[in-house]
């Protein structure tokens, strides 16, 4: 069993529950615009497209699914529009499943070092800190010494809640005075980590984009920093956006990807929201696996991306 178990029953809850506003909307907007028509043709595949961009899929993405339609329908002949829904999902699981290759279906941590570094990005405001929190409760719960890096130094709340999600969960957080230099507190939290024989360490950074010369500067000088404790740091870099932001939370994908290489992704504050879509989008635009999705406040509530669980939630 993977370190977050299997797909259960009330995680698939959480995931309906997380994903009723998307689906109803996407599902609204695509049941208007078949209604009253037998066939797939151009008209109706033209409303498809309309309905996908407004649905935060993003528009490059949503060119790719229909023209995958289109060869179906094209090979096919004839295509009633009662089996769309089904084209449609095994189009966007397929596209999902594509740009989560190489990723791990448990993500369970390696076995062969330790600790296990994740270096953490995103703006504020995104869930970043939050999300953290999250994770180092899931990791302590599956019986790892989780150590928390409180990097972010630009912002005093943003150490003040790292270190309230430190005592909450019960894990130690490594901090350092307001304004200090992040890589001196990655440095410090990484040799304590090694010292203390923990086992996954995740590292907050600063979330400012106003500046995209500054953040990458000081991305790099982290990194460097932290090959100094253990060269093959960090072993992942993940980014955190905010999915009720739809196409904002893409854009600001775009513009990381382009100040420091991306690993993984974690997608907040599902629940809630109608622009569930974008998560399709930003996995198939950035070509960077999905890692976790969270779909409420509580700590149970960061899930494990399963693209086929997803799929089927947005579609049954």
């Amino acid at each position: 069993m993977g370190l977050f178990g299997l797909f259960n029953k009330k995680k698939k809850e959480t995931l309906d529950k997380g994903l009723e506003k998307t689906k109803q909307s996407v599902f609204g907007k695509l049941a208007r615009a078949i209604a009253g028509k037998s066939k797939v043709d151009d008209e109706v595949l033209d409303d498809l497209e309309e309905v996908l961009v407004t649905s935060d899929v993003g528009v490059d993405t949503t060119v790719k699914i229909i023209q995958r339609i289109e060869e179906r329908v094209a090979r096919d002949k004839y295509v009633s529009t009662s089996e769309l829904n089904g084209i449609l999902k095994d189009e966007i699981a397929t596209l999902l499943t594509e740009n989560q290759q190489g990723a791990n279906d448990d993500w369970d941590l390696p076995a062969d070092h330790k600790p296990y570094v994740i270096l953490v990005v995103g703006v504020n405001g995104v869930g970043k800190t939050t999300t953290i929190g999250k994770l180092a409760y899931q990791f302590k719960k599956a019986g790892k010494k989780v150590y928390l890096g409180a990097a972010d130094t630009f912002r005093a709340a943003a150490v003040e809640q790292l270190c309230i999600w430190g005592e909450r969960v019960g894990v130690t957080v490594i901090k350092q005075k307001m304004g200090a230099d992040p890589a001196s507190v990655a440095y410090d939290t990484l040799a304590s980590a090694k010292a203390n024989n923990a086992d996954v360490v995740l590292i907050d950074t600063a979330g400012r984009l106003h500046n995209k010369v500054g953040l990458m500067n000081e991305l790099k000088k982290v990194k460097e920093v932290m090959k100094k404790v253990l060269p093959d740091a960090p072993d992942e870099v993940m980014l955190v956006l905010d999915g009720s932001t739809g196409q904002n939370a893409f854009e600001q994908a775009k513009q990381f990807a382009a100040v420091t290489q991306i690993s993984s992704m974690a997608i907040t504050k599902l629940d809630g929201t109608a622009k569930g879509g974008v998560v399709i989008g930003i996995s198939d635009q950035l070509k960077v696996p999905v890692k976790y999705i969270g779909l409420g406040e509580g700590m149970e509530d960061l899930q494990l991306f399963n693209s086929k669980e997803f799929v089927n939630s947005l579609f049954e």
